[in-house]
């Protein structure tokens, strides 16, 4: 399994503690929008403290930063709370996680109009420039991601996204206000020798707004550059040239092959023998995989035995993670049978799955690299064990395999023989299977 970061860590941590609430909201007949919506007043809220700051107080009355501080943390628990509401109220929405991103742009942008105000308004012009930096690349930070989704990738690393540059923010407009109370709004720091200060007590809060000016952009720039590697290689395969008949995706496969380990001596080996009998198909050869409860089907190919699986992915509470329900990993048969994980190209472009979630225990399911068969992971009614259904010979059966032939041809234009998917007619029990030639 892959490492999980610190931040998704922490992220589900607190959804433990506000999911009590979050149910509350959906008794009350909250909807995901009603609370996004709520967010974005609240973040006109905080702009309004910075502005009433900067017209009715004092340079030494931090007094404004501090509350302002406080509703930025309170406004940014209800960007945690629409995503929750949604899931656990079963209202996900396309358009729900559209408004969700377009009032979070707009409520960013007008807590840092508030911020560039007050700053200026009291003289900080340094530090007004600083935060007016922090807001373009706390934007661009945002951009990057949608716009690499956009063109089909997924971009989510770096540091300073939305929550990170909330709670900075907002714990540091508390810590000004609060040493404003006891240090006093005009307190100053002195260096021998030094004509003016260095530290003020409003530094408390200027220092991590230039931080996140350097670190949004640092952010950015990170994530315009991992996105090339991904575009480029995506590009690379677009360029592959393509055998009439064959769609992309065989020949991505086969490509994904070269990329690992093969067994020479399999690879090279003569094709099955044929008596006057019985033709042996390739994949009758292959191994299959077997003593793992949690397996739902795999995907093999002529290039070589190594076997692709997919399975129920639980997380630590031992229920299925309704974020990313299937885990997808390689069984290298020809190096002793070890378990791999995909690489970021093979996660990505080839075997990675994107899941959709329709009901409870109900899920959509897709290769990224082939969307024309779908798949639903659901409940089967017999036993009440998770399986994957899919449409084999005109009727719904529990997939169980998945194989790709290869007769020749290039290693760019392979010839595809067929694809065959194989499963079970849980009516029947009998087995079924399908041959086509994409």
């Amino acid at each position: 399994m892959e490492k999980v970061p610190l931040r998704i860590k922490l992220q589900k941590a607190i959804y433990v503690v506000i999911d009590p609430f979050v149910k509350g909201l959906i008794k009350m007949g909250l909807t995901p929008n009603m609370v996004t919506m709520i967010g974005f007043v609240l973040n006109i809220g905080v702009a309004v403290i910075f502005i009433e700051g900067g017209e009715r107080g004092n340079r030494g009355d931090l007094s404004y930063v501090g509350w302002a501080g406080a509703l930025v943390l309170f406004a940014g628990l209800f960007d945690m709370l629409d995503g929750q509401v949604a899931r656990l109220g079963k209202m996900s929405s396309s358009f729900g996680a559209m408004f969700d991103s377009v009032l979070d742009r707009y409520s960013e942008l007008i807590m840092f109009l508030g911020i560039c105000y007050y700053l200026i308004a009291h003289h900080y012009f340094l530090s007004s420039l600083f935060a007016f930096i922090a807001m373009i690349g706390s934007m661009m930070v945002s951009y990057t991601r949608a716009r690499a989704e956009g063109l089909g990738i997924e971009c989510k690393d770096g540091l300073m996204q939305r929550p990170e540059r909330v709670v900075l923010i907002g714990v540091s407009a508390i810590a000004c206000g609060i040493a404003g109370e006891y240090l006093g709004g005009d307190w100053k720091w002195y260096i021998s020798g030094v004509k003016f200060h260095v530290l003020e007590t409003m530094s408390i809060f200027t220092l991590p707004l230039t931080l996140m000016a350097v670190l949004t952009n640092l952010t950015a720039i990170s994530r315009l550059r991992s996105s090339k590697k991904a575009l480029d290689a995506k590009d690379a395969l677009l360029k592959v040239p393509k055998t009439i008949g064959v769609p992309a995706i065989i020949a991505f496969f086969l490509f994904m092959a070269a990329l690992t380990p093969s067994n020479s001596s399999y690879a090279q080996q003569e094709k099955p023998s044929v008596n006057y009998k019985t033709v042996v198909d390739p994949q009758d050869t292959f191994p299959v995989p077997k003593g793992n409860s949690k397996q739902l089907f795999y995907l093999q190919r002529t290039a070589n035995t190594n076997t692709i699986i997919c399975e129920l992915n639980y997380n630590k509470n031992g229920e299925l993670d309704e974020d990313d329900p299937v885990h997808v990993f390689w069984i290298r048969y020809p190096e002793g049978g070890h378990k791999k994980e995909l690489s970021y190209i093979q996660r990505v472009f080839a075997y990675g799955i994107k899941s959709q979630m329709l009901a409870k225990d109900s899920y959509k399911l897709h290769f990224v690299s082939y969307k024309k068969r779908p798949l639903y992971l659901m409940r089967s009614p017999k036993d009440n064990q998770y399986r994957v259904y899919t449409t084999i010979n005109n009727q719904q059966a529990i997939l169980n395999r998945i194989f790709i032939k290869v007769d020749g041809g290039t290693f760019w234009s392979p010839n595809v023989v067929y694809m065959e998917m194989k499963g079970i007619d849980e009516q029947t029990g009998k087995e079924v299977m399908q041959r086509f030639k994409p």
